[in-house]
């Protein structure tokens, strides 16, 4: 007689964990692929799955803490500055850059606003040069990243910034320093964690003295409005692409191709451009 099978009471445990931090819906239906740009396999790759493990390792960091309920975009900022909180903001600032790339994309494209090109072209010259500086920066880039299409808050110029690995855009957590780094485990251990979580963030760095001020810039920091990004971690090129060491495909054949899924009324909203208008073919 066979006898039943009982999990173990941490697995049982675990399956009714509640998770706050869930894969969001997108506008957008990829189920057949990214047309021009993604498979359905290396969408499921590049979305599903890697979507699914940033959050679910967010959601092991930060259950029963005050931020199991906040938006990744808030964990990140908040865990930025405290060098031993650097896994729950690793995996929050993934979530957070991830799902930006992915809400940039469209399965049919739109033309490009005529407020937002003619935006655009005031701090690059023309729509040409911007594309061409955005795909050489990003198939450039020495490692895995982000690279970011940024407007200044006060000078309404538009930039490039490129930050690695799961570095964010938002100056709130511009330099970052960490202990503990959540690809080698050194000093790991999700119970810690998690204590860590439960506690509010030092966010010491950059700060002197009793009148050290936390609300200004550190040196160097740009206060800025990121309206586009492209994803150059390896999961997302690579199932399609390959390296492209024979001289074809990779990340710069990847890049290319980006450029011609980007939604540009997401941009637009984003970069918050007044009486966007579709140009006229």
């Amino acid at each position: 007689m066979l006898r039943p099978r009982i999990p173990r009471i941490g697995h049982a445990l675990h399956s009714f964990r509640r998770s706050f931090h869930q894969v969001p819906p997108l506008v957008h239906d990829f189920r057949e692929g990214v047309p021009g740009l993604l498979s359905p396999a290396g969408f499921d790759m590049a979305w599903t799955k890697y979507q699914s493990l940033m959050c679910s390792k967010l959601n092991d960091l930060t259950a029963g803490g005050p931020w199991e309920n906040s938006e990744p975009k808030d964990v990140a900022i908040n865990f930025a500055r405290d060098p031993n909180s650097a896994p729950i903001f690793n995996y929050a600032s993934m979530a957070h850059n991830n799902h930006f790339f992915f809400q940039c994309l469209s399965p049919n494209p739109p033309e490009m606003p005529l407020a937002l090109k003619t935006d655009l072209e005031k701090s690059f010259g023309s729509i040409e040069t911007l594309r061409r500086e955005m795909v050489v920066t990003a198939s450039s880039m020495f490692g895995p990243g982000f690279v970011w299409l940024i407007k200044e808050r006060s000078s309404k110029k538009y930039k490039i910034l490129c930050t690695y690995l799961a570095g964010s855009p938002y100056p709130g957590a511009h330099f970052r320093r960490q202990t503990v780094d959540v690809n080698t485990g050194e000093g790991s251990g999700t119970e810690a964690y998690k204590r860590m979580a439960s506690q509010p963030p030092t966010n010491t760095v950059g700060a002197h003295g009793a009148h050290a001020r936390k609300d200004t810039l550190p040196a160097g920091g740009i206060d800025a409005t990121p309206v586009l990004c492209i994803n150059t971690w390896e999961h997302v090129y690579l199932p399609d692409y390959g390296i492209g060491g024979s001289g074809s495909g990779g990340k710069r054949a990847f890049a290319e191709s980006w450029w011609y899924a980007v939604d540009w009324n997401v941009v637009a909203d984003k970069a918050d451009v007044k009486g966007s208008l579709p140009m006229a073919r």
